[in-house]
């Protein structure tokens, strides 16, 4: 998995953000069988340019703690989607790496650690579970439908443990 990261907050973060971003990517796409190479960019940024994005993006004027923007033409959870995806797609595919393009994952690294205390557990657990989640999104899940939010919530617990994550 080709990972670029963009640290642009303020405060240190997390001594092992990569590792940990590189392993969980690999988890979600070794569990739907990605067959491709994929090319993946994190940002992780403080509360002013996640709130601009936010309100720029999706017209909310408010801090989130993540934000997923897909590059593929996944339908909400139909990772079966990959086998119609063609190599050689000048959409889809980075032309000078070959790799599939997955999207882009904004963090806010202060919610990263506000929602780590307001859960009860460590800020790389939070940070992984937001990866989890965004890389959901970027793979065509969501959760508007109360089905959709269990069956996520659900695939998020399995993907965290299978990547060595799970709450305790």
């Amino acid at each position: 998995m080709g990972l670029s990261i963009y640290a642009e907050c303020e405060e240190d973060f997390l001594e092992d953000y990569a590792l940990i971003a590189t392993k969980v990517g690999e988890t979600v796409l070794k569990h739907f069988s990605c067959p491709f190479d994929v090319q993946l960019s994190l940002f992780i940024v403080g509360e002013e340019a996640i709130r601009t994005a936010n309100h720029e993006c999706r017209g909310l004027d408010k801090v989130t703690d993540v934000l997923s923007f897909p590059n593929l033409p996944f339908t909400p959870g139909n990772v079966a989607a990959f086998a119609e995806i063609r190599e050689g797609d000048a959409d889809l595919f980075d032309p000078d790496s070959g790799e599939l393009i997955l999207g882009d994952i904004m963090i806010c690294a202060p919610k990263v650690y506000a929602q780590a205390e307001e859960y009860g557990h460590g800020a790389l657990r939070e940070y992984a579970f937001l990866l989890a989640h965004s890389l959901l999104h970027l793979l065509g899940f969501d959760h508007e439908a109360e089905e959709d939010r269990l069956r996520m919530e659900e695939l998020q617990e399995e993907l965290l443990k299978e990547a060595g994550y799970e709450r305790i």
